[in-house]
């Protein structure tokens, strides 16, 4: 009987994910006085990355293009995905999902995280809304009456 080794995830300190991103061509915005929030941009995507409780990097807020100078959130309809800001919703292209992809991916290295399956096929979307189940993620007493509910 084999025995493995349990998977390892070194991430980086927070001060190595920094520098490795300054060196792949990421523009790091340091916070506001009293925020601990870092802003990373590069080609037209954008993230938030914080020093995590043991001193490595975390994600504050996942990946997102940005739309109109907003970070819009990916939105899949099932026919097709939208960036969507609070005021402003645009087709993705398949351009702009590659950007996402890309960018996802580097922040990733940059800062030790795996690199998953399901991620590694494309862009995941931050909200999935199909035609045929719209409101299914409300809370129960939130959803709109179906006809058979009457």
């Amino acid at each position: 009987m084999s025995h493995f080794a349990p998977l390892k995830n070194p991430t980086r300190s927070f001060e190595n994910a920094l520098q490795w991103l300054a060196q792949h061509g990421f523009q790091v915005t340091q916070p506001a006085s009293g925020s601990k929030i870092y802003t990373v941009t590069k080609d037209g995507c954008t993230a938030s990355i914080e020093v995590a409780s043991d001193g490595n990097s975390r994600i504050a807020a996942f990946p997102a293009c940005l739309v109109a100078g907003q970070p819009a959130e990916l939105v899949d309809r099932g026919y097709q995905k939208f960036f969507r800001t609070s005021k402003l919703e645009v087709a993705a292209t398949a351009e702009r999902l590659q950007d996402l992809h890309r960018f996802s991916e580097e922040l990733k290295e940059a800062l030790g995280y795996t690199s998953l399956y399901n991620e590694g096929l494309g862009s995941v979307s931050g909200s999935y809304q199909y035609d045929r189940v719209v409101s299914r993620d409300l809370p129960l007493d939130e959803r709109p009456h179906r006809p058979w509910q009457k």
